[in-house]
């Protein structure tokens, strides 16, 4: 006897599907952010060789400064938390929508910075990182699978004083005297960046010199690690407060000696012994640092010229750590680490052009009669700088 043919065939396993662009951008969103804060840096040098070419109808100091540290260095902290930050609290990732939220805003600024519409520029910054700290702590305190490195405290604070900053510069009444308009100068300007460079570098630094990610191994030593990222967090923000009563010297001290004990405590500077030695990106890393130590403690002493002088720590550290932190976050999702850990003449060209960047704009400071021609050199050698890390 035979049976009729079965109908119903077995369904083939059907593979899951492949996420779509916008999904792996959210996912991973440095790819996007680090990208545009490059092009948008190299869009804030470029104003001062427009402007002395007679080609910008303003003065560009003011958009310069806000779209190096809005468009520039704040796209990387977007990036690098949107990116680590949910992974650190073992959290759900970026949504789609979150992404296009938070890239419209920070297009937004700096496209109004251009335009000269400061107040509405710094509208959407104090919005995108609103939106940035309202969507990690949402993952920290709801989704979070196991608690966040002690060293999140502190990217965690350079938002906060990046909000408290811009905030400021969006209330006249707050910022009436000299003293509090440098004071919300100051929280965008050093607050922004310090903290987290502390915060990010105490975890990633180890991992770039060739050791693990700065992680406690008990539940004393994370209790540490938030105790002193705490006392850094509240020294750095105090010194503030402190330049602006009249004190920038033990201020900017205050500054680069927090800096120093934290990093020197918090990372282990030197390779183990029978480590291969560490490729040129890295080895760059101290010296960023110390060029921003020295930053901080020549602005102090030389506070009559700390505008320039400031430039060793904004140029010469902070403009070089994202780079090489950059670097490393893309070898590493690349899957390629080991390019990252090279020796490379175009890294020594990208640490040599962010160093004399860095010196060409200081001594523009301390010679006036060279000013205009250092702003130049300074300009050209960071667009080229970031456009070489580009390609």
């Amino acid at each position: 006897m035979s049976f009729p043919a079965c109908k119903h065939r077995k369904a083939k396993p059907v593979a899951p599907a492949a996420p779509g662009v916008l999904t792996w951008l959210a996912a991973e969103p440095f790819r996007l952010f680090f990208f545009s804060g490059a092009v948008w840096s190299i869009i804030g040098v470029s104003l001062w060789p427009l402007f002395y070419a007679g080609q910008l109808g303003f003065y560009p100091g003011i958009t310069h400064a806000r779209i190096m540290i809005e468009a520039f260095g704040a796209a990387f902290v977007v990036g690098f938390l949107g990116t680590a930050g949910p992974r650190m609290a073992t959290a759900p990732r970026l949504t789609g929508l979150e992404l296009l939220l938070l890239f419209a805003l920070h297009t937004a600024n700096g496209v109004l910075h251009l335009k000269l519409l400061i107040r509405a520029a710094d509208a959407c910054f104090l919005a995108l990182l609103a939106c940035l700290l309202l969507c990690l702590v949402i993952r920290v305190v709801k989704f979070r699978q196991e608690a966040p490195p002690p060293q999140l405290l502190l990217a965690l604070t350079g938002l906060l004083c990046g909000i408290a900053g811009t905030a400021m510069w969006l209330n006249p009444a707050w910022i009436a005297t000299p003293e509090r308009y440098r004071l919300a100068g100051l929280l965008v300007y050093q607050g922004l960046l310090l903290p987290p460079v502390l915060g990010i570098g105490s975890f990633l630094f180890p991992r770039i010199l060739g050791g693990s990610f700065g992680e406690a191994s008990s539940p004393s030593a994370v209790r540490n690690k938030l105790l002193r990222a705490l006392a850094a967090a509240g020294i750095i923000i105090g010194s503030f407060f402190l330049e602006t009563a009249g004190q920038p010297i033990p201020a900017y001290l205050l500054r680069a000696g927090t800096a120093a004990v934290h990093l020197l405590t918090e990372v282990r500077w030197r390779r183990r012994a029978g480590d291969p030695p560490a490729g040129t990106l890295a080895k760059g890393l101290p010296w960023a640092l110390l060029t921003g130590l020295l930053g901080l403690a020549a602005a102090g002493f030389a506070y009559d010229r700390h505008v320039g002088l400031d430039h060793l720590l904004y140029i010469g550290c902070f403009g070089l750590l994202i780079l090489v932190v950059g670097s490393r976050v893309l070898f590493g999702h690349s899957g390629n680490l080991a390019g990252f850990e090279q020796r490379s003449w175009v890294a020594r060209l990208l640490i040599a052009g962010a160093f004399m960047a860095a010196t060409t704009r200081a001594v523009a400071e301390l010679v006036p009669r060279i000013m205009i021609s250092h702003h130049l050199y300074a300009a050209w050698f960071w667009g080229l700088t970031v456009l070489l890390w580009m390609v």
